[in-house]
């Protein structure tokens, strides 16, 4: 009797970890299709952001100039220049670029995606990671910081050059 129980929950085991085991896929493919939208929307978001500020660079000629507020969370990026202090950054870049001020003394190693997720406390799932990552890319394309070539980030801000920026037509 008691071999036929201990059958019985092996057989029960087995199952549970083919159930895990499945779900596991469920899980990663379902991570993957999540990373995929939110680069999905930044990219829109930043597109849509460039076209308006194309327009708004007509209407701004025309009105005077707003008073600064504060960024909010999914505000665009600016490109760095000198003087710019960091509080015009939405909080989780500011965060992001802290991590850099801790972490990065003069002369040591880049930081990876998943490290600056570490640093800012977060799980370092792959949807963590990959949203870290686009805002960490996006900070680099506006100057902020530096890519590699292997693909880490360090510190080094440097103007970029805004597209349309001199056009006053």
């Amino acid at each position: 009797m008691l071999e036929e129980r201990e059958t019985a929950a092996r057989v029960r085991v087995e199952g549970l970890r083919e159930e895990v085991a499945r779900l596991a896929g469920v899980l990663e493919a379902a991570e993957i299709e999540l990373d995929r939208r939110v680069i999905a929307r930044e990219e829109l978001v930043d597109a849509l952001a460039a076209s308006a500020a194309g327009t708004a660079a007509v209407t701004e000629a025309e009105t005077a100039p707003a008073p600064a507020s504060v960024p909010v969370p999914g505000s665009v990026v600016p490109a760095w220049r000198e003087g710019l202090p960091v509080t015009v950054l939405a909080p989780d870049y500011q965060r992001i670029l802290g991590v850099f001020d801790e972490r990065l003394p003069a002369g040591q190693e880049p930081l990876k995606a998943r490290e600056i997720t570490a640093g800012l406390g977060l799980e370092t799932t792959s949807a963590k990671v990959e949203g870290v990552r686009s805002k960490t890319r996006r900070l680099a394309e506006r100057g902020w910081l530096v890519q590699e070539m292997s693909g880490a980030f360090s510190v080094g801000r440097r103007p970029v050059a805004v597209p349309d920026a001199g056009s006053s037509a």
